[in-house]
């Protein structure tokens, strides 16, 4: 059995296969794609990349049962298919690699004990550290703390080490890496290179158009990388002409200000979806970074940086995930109970940093993290949101989406849900950071300056009413200390005011706005 997010041809589920008495199943199903209400970018990337793998292994003359999306009495859900073809063909042995998804193996060891079928899950290679290693990394610690699992990946690895210190005498550079473009932008940056539909892609996008018409998102810029071919060829073009300049700038936002989100990418690597589609190896691209800082192409605290969010992050929240599922996804540390307002399927909102970052997701299911966290996270922390409401809207608006990654990075990192378990502090800011990162308050109506007022910018609204409402669980974090310093500062009319306004915001963001547009 192959999974969507599977893609890898040195998969273990290939480990002694035998083309001629193994076979691959493969299906399609339109409840991948409903149980959160998907992009229609998001829901294109998965199938065609399916397909063509499915393509690639029959090349090879490799027997796949394969079901697409459309075929005559598809059943719909995994369940069902998975069923519906071990049933016909009953064959000896079910062999999966560890799913992206709790849900989804839950959902295997279902099928495998209703058929009396024996089911084998193999560990995936494809990630550096095992679910394993990570649980014994856990043993015995109070706290988690992304920076030291990274150090101990680092030595295993031996990644931009010298002997058994890091290069440059520093494990992270990140404070290197926080600058703005300024007043002046980002200036040219090299687009990335994008890669036109084939017939397989061009019929997937047919097909989402007409079956998905009422999700969200369009297709109209769809060019992402689909193969492992294509996704080695984004490797290097990134490599090569942004790498350079990703750790400085890694943090800005800038919009062209004419609707069109003319650089979306910046400087960012988008090999997201191909490495969490297992297109691309993530040691590939943590060696060629390193190769390249290595031959002085580009400088330290741009490759450290990058190969953190390699490395680093995305090993961390997949332990993260699977240590503490499924008991992980309904924390709620926080009590966050309202929903997530309407114009986050629409981009339909006055506030200028969200339309832009929201409309830039629609057009094409891609942000970069910080637009992630500190635009969209951001807001729905301070307005209070659901934290499974906005995991579930993370889900389904991005390309690079599964939920091993996603979750914890939107429940824990982006909603403070899990009460610090994955990050030391929540991860909150008045308008003025915005401000400070990008140019999307020029020209917005709100003054980030303000919390009150009818010209005050919602964010430093919201951002004071968190700290009001939260004051006594954030009094016993040191890194809110100087946080919680500047409130109390604020005598009793102004907080007065400024929970009255944040009232009224919450009001305003309840309120339906017009359908999402199916361009």
């Amino acid at each position: 059995m192959v999974l969507g997010d599977q893609l890898n041809n040195d998969s273990a589920g290939f480990d002694e296969f035998d083309a001629q008495q193994d076979a691959v199943w493969m299906a399609e199903v339109a409840e991948e794609s409903t149980h959160v209400w998907s992009h229609k970018a998001r829901i294109a990337v998965f199938l065609s990349a399916m397909r063509q793998f499915r393509d690639a292994l029959r090349q090879r003359s490799v027997t796949v049962h394969y079901r697409e999306l459309d075929e005559t009495g598809h059943h719909g859900t995994f369940v069902g298919e998975l069923t519906a073809t071990a049933s016909r063909l009953r064959p000896k042995k079910l062999i999966v690699v560890q799913p992206g998804e709790w849900r989804v193996e839950q959902s295997l060891q279902t099928v495998a004990r209703g058929l009396g079928l024996e089911l084998e899950i193999r560990t995936d290679r494809h990630f550096l550290s095992s679910r394993e290693e990570f649980a014994a990394h856990v043993k015995g610690r109070k706290q988690l703390r992304m920076e030291f699992f990274y150090r101990e990946m680092r030595r295993k690895h031996n990644v931009l080490m010298d002997g058994d210190q890091p290069v440059g005498g520093t494990w992270n550079f990140d404070a290197d890496n926080r600058e703005s473009f300024g007043k002046s932008g980002p200036g040219d940056v090299p687009q990335p290179l994008c890669f036109q539909p084939n017939r397989v892609t061009r019929e997937v996008l047919d097909l989402v158009a007409k079956q998905f018409s009422q999700h969200p998102g369009s297709l109209a810029y769809f060019d992402w990388p689909l193969t492992p071919e294509q996704a080695r060829a984004a490797l290097r073009d990134f490599i090569e002409r942004r790498l350079p300049n990703f750790g400085k700038y890694e943090d800005a936002m800038w919009s062209s200000g004419d609707g069109r989100f003319a650089q979306p990418y910046l400087f960012h690597s988008r090999l997201s979806a191909a490495m969490n589609l297992k297109l691309l190896d993530p040691r590939e691209a943590i060696s060629a970074a390193e190769e390249a800082y290595r031959k002085g192409l580009a400088p330290l605290a741009s490759v450290e940086g990058f190969i953190r969010q390699i490395l680093g992050w995305r090993e961390f929240v997949r332990g993260i995930y699977w240590h503490f599922m499924p008991g992980y996804s309904e924390l709620n540390a926080l009590a966050a109970g309202e929903p997530l307002p309407n114009f986050y399927w629409t981009g339909n909102t006055n506030m200028n940093c969200l339309r832009e970052v929201i409309g830039q997701t629609l057009q094409f299911g891609f942000a970069h993290h910080i637009q992630r966290l500190m635009v969209t996270g951001l807001f729905s922390l301070l307005l209070g949101v659901k934290p499974q409401a906005v995991h579930e809207w993370y889900l389904a608006m991005y390309v690079d989406a599964v939920e091993w990654v996603e979750l914890p990075n939107t429940l824990g990192m982006s909603q403070h849900g899990d009460g610090g378990l994955m990050a030391s502090k929540p991860y909150v800011a008045s308008g003025k950071y915005i401000e400070r990162m990008s140019n999307y308050c020029k020209g917005c109506r709100f003054d980030p300056a303000k919390s009150t007022g009818d010209d005050a910018c919602p964010f430093t609204t919201l951002y004071w009413d968190f700290l009001l409402r939260h004051e006594k669980f954030l009094s016993r974090n040191q890194r809110m200390t100087m946080q919680l310093k500047n409130l109390a500062r604020l005598d009793a009319p102004k907080r007065e005011a400024i929970q009255q306004q944040a009232t009224q915001c919450r009001s305003a963001c309840s309120k339906p706005t017009p359908a999402v547009s199916n361009s």
